[in-house]
């Protein structure tokens, strides 16, 4: 199965809220192939390294999801300036958060929601 992925940011969280949602996840062992990340600055290279940390359980390919934060990155700069901009008035002991994702896998959890 070729797997294709999406990146999104969803918000600016607190740190303490961001590590705690975290810490859930990893205690109820939930492996849904759609990863929350985070950084502190909202820059490619921040995002980047943001989305090489997450589990290789999944096994995604890397290059591919890099390359999608890369797309979002260069087609969304509004969005982009938005949210660098909340961050900043969030101030430094908040974190800027992402949604990375296989596209089946997202499909599945938004329709679980339903």
């Amino acid at each position: 199965m070729v797997l294709m992925y999406t990146f999104d940011i969803v918000g600016v969280s607190p740190i303490l809220s961001f590590f705690n949602q975290q810490q859930n996840v990893l205690e109820k062992n939930q492996s849904t192939g759609v990863e929350y990340v985070s950084t502190f600055e909202c820059t490619l290279d921040a995002l980047i390294h943001s989305v090489e940390t997450v589990s290789p359980h999944h096994k995604w390919h890397l290059d591919e999801v890099v390359g999608t934060v890369v797309n979002f990155w260069m087609n969304n700069s509004d969005l982009i300036h938005h949210w660098k901009d909340r961050l900043q008035d969030a101030g430094k002991e908040s974190l800027l958060v992402s949604r990375v994702a296989d596209i089946h896998s997202l499909k599945n959890e938004f329709e679980r929601l339903l």
